[in-house]
C-alpha cells in the first residue's frame, strides 16, 4: 500500500519508508523537513525539561528564577532553527553570534546530561543494591544539590577541554604496503579530508590550520569525503580560493555528502568546484596512470531526489585489476559486493561521535571503527574522525584529524 502526501508538484515529492512490511509513505521534502523540526524540537526540549526539574529539585529557585530560567532554556531550544531563519535573511553576523552561543550550550547540556544520567543510574543500582542486601545505603547516595553540581562541572570542564580540542587539528599517519604501485613510483601519499563543514563557524581562520597540516605533507593527491561544506554558503567570500591554492600534483578529488544536499547541492558543487575539486559523482577516474579515483554520492541524494544512482558495483566493475583502486564514501558502508573490486575505501561522516559518549550512538548505526579496518581480498576502510565540527564547535576524546596516506610499492601482498 502506498500513501502519498502531496504538495508541489511530482518533482517536489520524496519518498521516506517506514519500519513496517508493505507501507510505503510517500512526503514532499517541505513535509519530511517539518517532521525532522519536529522531532528536534521533541527530544532536545525534553532534555532542557529534564535539566530544569533537575535544577528545581537541587535549589528549589523563586518563581522569577524559575521564569527567567525557562525563558532562557526555551530560546535554547529554538536557538538551531532561528540560526536558519538568520542565514536565510542574510543576518550573517548575527547568526554566527547566535551560533556560538546556541551550540556551544548544546554541547556543555549533552555533556551535562550525560553526567547526570551516570549519577541517575549509580543512584538506582545504589538502593537496588540495598533493597537486596537489606541495609541503609543513603550514605553512599549524593544529594540532589551535590550531583547537580558534580553534573555542571563536568559539563563546564569537558566543555572548555572540547573546544581547545577542535582547534587542534591532528595528523594521522597510515601506511599500506602494496603491489599495486609500481616500483619506478615507490610512493604515492594522500591527504584526506572529511567533514570539514566549512559554515557559519568553521571558516578562514580555521582552513588555515588544515591546509598547513595538508602542506607539510606534501601530498600526490588531495581528497574530501563529503561534507566539505554546511549550512548557507553563499557568503563564504574567499574561503574557496584558500583551498583553491593547494596544488598537488596528481589532483584533487571530492565526493557529495549529506550537509553538501543540505546547504544546497548547486551552490555546494559550486563552491568545491571553486575549490579545485574534480567532484566524482557516481564516477572513476584514471590518475596519473598509477591509480583510479571512484567516487559515490551520498545516498540522503537519492532519498531526496527521489532519483535513482548508479550501483557502486557497476562502477567498479569496469576497472582495471592491476591498478590500485581508490574508493571515496562518504558514509562509511562496506558494499559486500564491491569487497575486493576496491583496494582502500575512503570514509568519513560519524566523526567518532564528536562528544564523548556520543560515539556509543553512532556506532549503533555505522560500526566500523574509526580508523583502518581490513577486509577479505586485500580490501581496507579507514574511516576518519573528521576534520572540523557539526553543530557544537567543541570535540571531546575524539579530535578532528588531517589523514596521509602511504601507498608503498611492495614485492608482494595487495
Amino acid at each position: 500500500m502506498i500513501v502519498q502526501m502531496n504538495r508541489g508538484d511530482e518533482r517536489s515529492r520524496t519518498t521516506a519508508v517506514v519500519n513496517c512490511p508493505h507501507i510505503m509513505i510517500t512526503t514532499s521534502p517541505g513535509v519530511t523537513m517539518r517532521l525532522f523540526i519536529l522531532m528536534f524540537v521533541l527530544v532536545y526540549g525534553s532534555t532542557h525539561l529534564y535539566f530544569f526539574l533537575k535544577v528545581k529539585a537541587a535549589f528549589s529557585p523563586s518563581f522569577l528564577t524559575s521564569a527567567m530560567l525557562s525563558v532562557f532554556l526555551l530560546l535554547m531550544v529554538i536557538a538551531p532553527v532561528f540560526i536558519r531563519f538568520l542565514e536565510n535573511h542574510e543576518f550573517e553576523v548575527t547568526a554566527r553570534i547566535v551560533a556560538y552561543i546556541g551550540y556551544l550550550w548544546m554541547g556543555f547540556l549533552f555533556l551535562c546530561f550525560s553526567a547526570s544520567i551516570a549519577i541517575d543510574i549509580y543512584h538506582v543500582m545504589i538502593r537496588g543494591m540495598g533493597f537486596v542486601i537489606k541495609r541503609d545505603v543513603l550514605a553512599f547516595l549524593p544529594s540532589q544539590r551535590t550531583a547537580l553540581l558534580l553534573s555542571l562541572a563536568w559539563g563546564i570542564t569537558t566543555t572548555a577541554y572540547g573546544f581547545i580540542e577542535a582547534l587542534n587539528v591532528r595528523t594521522e599517519r597510515v601506511v599500506i604496503e602494496t603491489a599495486k604501485v609500481p616500483a619506478s613510483v615507490g610512493k604515492i601519499t594522500i591527504a584526506q579530508i572529511s567533514d570539514v563543514h566549512l559554515g557559519l563557524i568553521i571558516r578562514s581562520e580555521r582552513l588555515k590550520r588544515i591546509i598547513a597540516e595538508i602542506d607539510k605533507a606534501s601530498p600526490d593527491i588531495l581528497v574530501s569525503t563529503g561534507d566539505l561544506v554546511d549550512g548557507q554558503i553563499n557568503r563564504m567570500v574567499g574561503i574557496a580560493e584558500l583551498l583553491q591554492n593547494v596544488h598537488p600534483r596528481l589532483g584533487k578529488f571530492a565526493v557529495i555528502g549529506n550537509h553538501e544536499v543540505y546547504a544546497g547541492l548547486d551552490q555546494a558543487l559550486d563552491f568545491i568546484q571553486r575549490a579545485g575539486f574534480r567532484i566524482l559523482r557516481n564516477e572513476i577516474d584514471t590518475v596519473g596512470g598509477i591509480i583510479q579515483v571512484a567516487g559515490v554520492d551520498d545516498p540522503v541524494i537519492e532519498r531526496i531526489t527521489h532519483t535513482g544512482v548508479p550501483s557502486e558495483q557497476a562502477l567498479l566493475t569496469g576497472h582495471t585489476a592491476d591498478g590500485f583502486t581508490l574508493l571515496l564514501k562518504h558514509r562509511p558502508v562496506i558494499d559486500p559486493e564491491s569487497i575486493g573490486r576496491f583496494d582502500l575505501q575512503l570514509s568519513g561522516h560519524v566523526h567518532k561521535g564528536q562528544i564523548f559518549p556520543f560515539n556509543f550512538l553512532t556506532r549503533l548505526s555505522f560500526p566500523i571503527e574509526t580508523g583502518l579496518t581490513e577486509y577479505p581480498q586485500n580490501s581496507r576502510i579507514y574511516v576518519s574522525r573528521g576534520t572540523g565540527t557539526w553543530g557544537p564547535p567543541i570535540r571531546f576524546l575524539a579530535p578532528p584529524e588531517v589523514t596521509i596516506i602511504e601507498l608503498r610499492h611492495t614485492d608482494s601482498g595487495g
